[in-house]
């Protein structure tokens, strides 16, 4: 008796098959080797994506501390909303140098703070300062208020 699942080639069929063609249980290599390739394109073209988005930041990373945040949060909103006018805003954020606008207002306010006779605070961004020293600046600084106050009284008094 023949079995009907012979190993005979239809009359119709091609007797020279393309070489990707795979017998029947034998493991399809081309399908393996595309699925790899898939999954490295797949990688590659994502890791490509996050870098270019990082850019902007990475360009905002020398300057000042709250126009590199400010980049970074453009980026970060660029990213999840797949809203690129975030991501061109925050680009050309990163190339421009905004003025240094706190340092000299700083300066202003503690001229100010200086000439009213006010003890400076501590800068929170330096060392404190030991006992002995911190004792000696606090009574030179009562000295000075005691001495505007003085002078304050003078004025008022010839004025």
């Amino acid at each position: 008796m023949e079995s009907p699942l012979s190993e005979s080639i239809h009359p119709s069929a091609p007797h020279h098959l393309p070489s990707f063609i795979t017998a029947p249980g034998d493991t399809d290599v081309l399908m393996v080797a595309v699925g790899i390739f898939l999954i490295v394109a797949v990688l590659a073209v994502g890791n490509f994506y996050l870098h270019l988005h990082s850019l902007p930041e990475r360009m905002a990373h020398k300057s000042q501390k709250f126009q590199f945040e400010v980049v970074a949060v453009l980026c970060l909103l660029s990213l999840f909303t797949h809203n690129h006018l975030y991501w061109v805003i925050g680009l050309f954020l990163a190339m421009v140098d905004l003025p240094d606008f706190s340092t000299p207002l700083r300066r202003i306010a503690g001229s100010v703070e200086k000439m009213a006779g006010v003890p400076p605070e501590q800068d929170p961004t330096e060392q404190p300062v030991g006992d002995a020293v911190h004792s000696s600046a606090t009574a030179e600084a009562k000295a000075r208020i005691e001495k505007a106050a003085g002078a304050k009284s003078e004025v008022h008094s010839h004025a």
